[in-house]
Formats: C-alpha cells, sequence, structure tokens
C-alpha cells in the first residue's frame, strides 16, 4: 500500500453498517434517511433517462443545474454567481472537498480543521500530502475557541477547512464565530474551504450563514453543498462548489482526473429541486426538529450526558459513566445488548481523551424506529 494511505483506518460508517446489517439491529449510526425524497424529482430523474440523457455530461456538470445552483445562492444568502465560471457540480460533496484539498495545497502545508472532524477530511489531507491543524470544539458546548484557532496558525498554515453545521457535534456557528474565522484567514492570508450540506437543516429558528459572504472572504473560498442531505437522496452523489472563478477552475483541474463526470440523468432532477421543490427542506426541518427532540429525551432518561444539537442529522452523547474503555467497545457491546447500532465518534478527534467515551446517533429516521431504538435501549443493561 502506498504511504499516502498507510495509517488511514477504513471509515468507521462501512464498519458500523455491516455490523448493523449482520446483527439485525437498528441503525442509528449512519446518516441516511429511511425516506426519499420529493416524488417530483424521482419523476425528473426517470424522465431524464427514458429522455436520453445517459452519455457523458459537461464536466463541470449541466447548464441547468450549474444555474439552479446560483439561482440557490442568489434566493438564500444573495450570493451572485456565474454559473458557467463560478460553479462546478462534482460528485457529492465528498469529491468536491478531495478535489478542493488536493487542489489547493501542496505536499506539507497545514490544513486547520474544526474537531471532531468528518472522517473524510483525514483521508483527504493525507493523500495529498497535508498536516492537519485540528481545533477542537469542546463538549458540552462545542464552541469555537477564538485563542486556539489563532494558536493553530504557522507559516505553513494554507487553508482552514470549516464545517457548519457541524457533523458530528450538531453545533451552526455563529456570526461572531465566523467572524473570528474570517479576521484569521484574511490576517494570515488562508484560503477557506467550507463544509455547508447541512445548510438548510437548522433548529430553534437558527440561521446558516456562508463565510464567504463576510467581509473579506469572497474572493479567498470555495462553499461546497450537496443535494443528499438537502433533498434526503443522499445515495445520488450530487454535489458543488461554488465561490471566485479562479478557485472554482483550480477544484475543477482537480476533479477532471477524479471523476470527470457523473450522475448524468441525476444532475436535471436536482436542478428540478433546487427550483421547484425549496418548501421540502423547510419541511424536512421541522420533522427532524421533532425527531431531535424525540431522541434527545429518549437519551436523557440513560445513564449519559447529551448535547442537544442546533442542527444536521445527529446528536451526540457521552456514555463514559458506563464503564467501557471507550466509545468503540461500548458500540461493539450495543447490537448484543440492546440491538441497536450508533457510531463511536473518537475516530473523528485527535485529542484521544476529548473523544473517547463521544456517541453518535442519527436521528433521521422514522419516528417508529426511533420510538423502538429508544425502548431497546431502556429495556438493557448497557453497563460493561
Amino acid at each position: 500500500m502506498a504511504k499516502r494511505l498507510q495509517g488511514i483506518p477504513a471509515t468507521i460508517f462501512s464498519e458500523m453498517s455491516a455490523l448493523a446489517v449482520r446483527t439485525g439491529a437498528l441503525n442509528l449510526g449512519q446518516g441516511f434517511p429511511d425516506q426519499d425524497g420529493p416524488d417530483s424529482v424521482v419523476e425528473a430523474a426517470v424522465a431524464a433517462l427514458r429522455g436520453g440523457r445517459n452519455q457523458y455530461p459537461p464536466g463541470p456538470g449541466v447548464p441547468e443545474l450549474r444555474q439552479a445552483v446560483a439561482a440557490h445562492q442568489a434566493r438564500h444568502y444573495g450570493i451572485e454567481l456565474d454559473p458557467m465560471s463560478e460553479v462546478l457540480v462534482t460528485t457529492g460533496a465528498t469529491e468536491a472537498i478531495a478535489a478542493a484539498i488536493l487542489a489547493l495545497n501542496d505536499p506539507g502545508d497545514e490544513i486547520i480543521v474544526l474537531e471532531p472532524f468528518y472522517d473524510s477530511y483525514v483521508a483527504c489531507i493525507q493523500m495529498a500530502g497535508g498536516i492537519r491543524r485540528p481545533v477542537t470544539l469542546r463538549a458540552p458546548d462545542f464552541r469555537l475557541d477564538t485563542a486556539a484557532l489563532r494558536a493553530a496558525v504557522t507559516e505553513r498554515t494554507k487553508a482552514v477547512l470549516v464545517n457548519t453545521p457541524h457533523n458530528p457535534t450538531g453545533t451552526v456557528l455563529s456570526r461572531e464565530e465566523l467572524e473570528a474565522i474570517a479576521t484569521v484567514a484574511v490576517e494570515h492570508d488562508l484560503i477557506a474551504i467550507t463544509d455547508e450540506v447541512y445548510e438548510h437543516l437548522v433548529f430553534d429558528g437558527r440561521e446558516h450563514i456562508p463565510l464567504c459572504t463576510l467581509p473579506g472572504m469572497w474572493d479567498r473560498t470555495v462553499s461546497i453543498s450537496s443535494a443528499g442531505k438537502t433533498f434526503s437522496f443522499t445515495g445520488w452523489k450530487i454535489g458543488w462548489a461554488t465561490g471566485p472563478a479562479g478557485l472554482v477552475r483550480a477544484v475543477e483541474s482537480a476533479k477532471q482526473w477524479l471523476t470527470f463526470s457523473s450522475g448524468a440523468p441525476l444532475q436535471p432532477a436536482v436542478a428540478h429541486a433546487l427550483n421547484e421543490e425549496a418548501g421540502y427542506y423547510g419541511e424536512l426541518r421541522r420533522e427532524l426538529e421533532e425527531k431531535r427532540d424525540l431522541l434527545c429525551a429518549g437519551l436523557t432518561k440513560l445513564d449519559m450526558d447529551v448535547y442537544v444539537p442546533e442542527g444536521t442529522y445527529f446528536v451526540t452523547s457521552d456514555v463514559s459513566r458506563y464503564g467501557y474503555r471507550d466509545g468503540l467497545e461500548f458500540c461493539l457491546a450495543l447490537p448484543e445488548r440492546a440491538g441497536v447500532v450508533a457510531i463511536p465518534s473518537q475516530f473523528f478527534y485527535d485529542d484521544a481523551e476529548e473523544g473517547r467515551h463521544k456517541i453518535r446517533w442519527a436521528f433521521c429516521k422514522e419516528t417508529e424506529i426511533l420510538e423502538e431504538g429508544i425502548r431497546r435501549l431502556a429495556a438493557a443493561d448497557l453497563h460493561a
């Protein structure tokens, strides 16, 4: 195996989902919804399939999807984009992040990431020869430590990778926190790569603020999102990167050698979703907020600390009082003891002690599944 891949473990999501299948346990781990998105979007994909849109689409994406992304950014955030030079369609947000890291960083460059981090960030930075510099969002509040952010910057720092709404903690960075990031980025001439896939899944009246809208940030920010979380089509893998033409062109220079293009009949369907189904994610947000409250209430009755998320699909809890060595040991015992699978968050941390007993639970499931999961957990002896 090449050195660039050594030390990168297999994604914990595959391991725990396989455990759910093998044991027949309820999967409250991996973040995919139990329900598909709008029927009209599926029908748009069927029409594209039957209409012959099955060959290579343009590498940067079909024009109608690039135009729909630009219209979405203008409608929600007042961001005016040239769809032909400032929008790039990718194979999900994961490819967009990988292409951005490959395109905008050289081996040896340091990239600041908010910890805990989605595990693909670790793999992408290492494969690009970069060095990650974590800034930890610590329990119980998971807020940005501005002093730690400043301390993470060195003369080798090239970029900051910002995820908000944040997976797995559910933190939605405030304007003040984003302004702190912007100040550091401008002072040190850093590129910002933002993962905003949960942009519409924020709760309790909170607001998602794109980092690129802050003073000094447009020219240095690549913003990334996707249809997977917004419209509940996670398996379609249609994402996009937006920003100033020069940065988008750089990301495309890497993306073209990864997949070139993908999802030909799905791209016009996602364009339809963005243009015609904007009401869907408002309703999804309300449903998820209710499911969040249901799961948090159920977990709170157990012997664990529960941190109520401000957005995303996920709630984090701390299971240190159960007596296990770490979260992985707890999660491996959980299917036999309770018939439930969750994700040990320790794989998202460099700070081993901070992440040791953190568990991530997904609430993007049918209400009946969540209720059954809570019932099983409540009935089980979960202590080591």
